[in-house]
């Protein structure tokens, strides 16, 4: 059962990281890095700040405290011109306690002043440390926009991102659909030129008729023909005949010439 969830954690872990990695931009990642450092930087000079202020008030305790001392030699030497000799010891002793801890002030002094020249060169260096990793850093980022840059143009020529993979199926969906409004436009006019649909606006006829239409015209032309040809010659305008029998065949009476020979007969 270990074994499953250490699986299970394992699966989570790898897919996390493959999703920080996806989102993750190096640039704000340095960005960071540097912020970080340059807060470093601030609390080492803080500190610095710090012990420069304590090694100060240290300087000034001394000095106050060796001014007391001299004070209470000078009182001591004046007690002993006067015969106080009570008074000079007095002065005195006060004066030994005041230099005992005059003593520890210039120990502090002196380990506040180390203190203080260690943080200062620790500045120093990370402040070099600081300057050099800006330098880097803007170099880097440089470079990444550069081939970030790059890449986005290359994918856009080879149509390998998603934007130019998503306007290719703009422009194919966009073909196929006037291709088949060219095929469906086409299949109408064929059928409404084999009359297999109806024109309600009459503007497209079937084949027959215009053959038939187009015999007419031509049987017209033949008739204004032949009559410009009579008034030519003067002579009788000959009918055309829109459609001829066969070579050799034998005209038939109308029924008007056949009815008016049968009444000849009977007469």
């Amino acid at each position: 059962m270990a074994s499953i969830f250490e699986r299970i954690a394992l699966v989570f872990k790898s897919k996390a990281n493959k999703a920080l990695d996806k989102y993750e931009d190096p640039r704000e990642t340095l960005d960071y890095s540097y912020q970080k450092q340059l807060e470093l930087l601030q609390n080492v000079r803080r500190g610095v700040a710090d012990v420069a202020t304590s090694r100060k008030r240290v300087e000034l305790q001394a000095a106050k405290m060796n001014s007391e001392v001299e004070r209470l030699q000078s009182a001591a030497q004046r007690a002993l011109e006067a015969n106080r000799e009570d008074l000079a010891r007095e002065a005195l002793t006060r004066k030994a306690g005041l230099q005992s801890q005059l003593e520890d002030l210039q120990a502090q002094h002196a380990q506040l002043q180390g203190e203080e020249e260690k943080l200062v060169r620790a500045s120093s260096r990370l402040q070099a440390k600081v300057d050099a990793f800006r330098t880097r850093k803007e170099t880097i980022k440089a470079t990444y926009s550069a081939a970030e840059a790059q890449t986005r143009i290359n994918e856009a020529f080879t149509g390998i991102s998603e934007e130019m993979s998503d306007i290719g199926l703009a422009i194919q969906r966009a073909e196929d659909k006037t291709l088949q409004l060219q095929a469906r436009a086409s299949a109408v006019d064929e059928l409404l030129a084999t009359g297999a649909l109806d024109d309600p606006t009459g503007t497209v006829r079937d084949d027959i008729t215009r053959e038939l239409d187009a015999l007419a015209a031509d049987s017209s032309v033949e008739g204004e023909l032949a009559r410009m040809k009579a008034e030519l010659t003067g002579g009788p305008a000959a009918r055309p005949e829109l459609n001829s029998g066969p070579q050799g065949a034998t005209p038939q009476a109308t029924p008007d010439v056949y009815e008016a020979g049968q009444g000849g007969d009977r007469a």
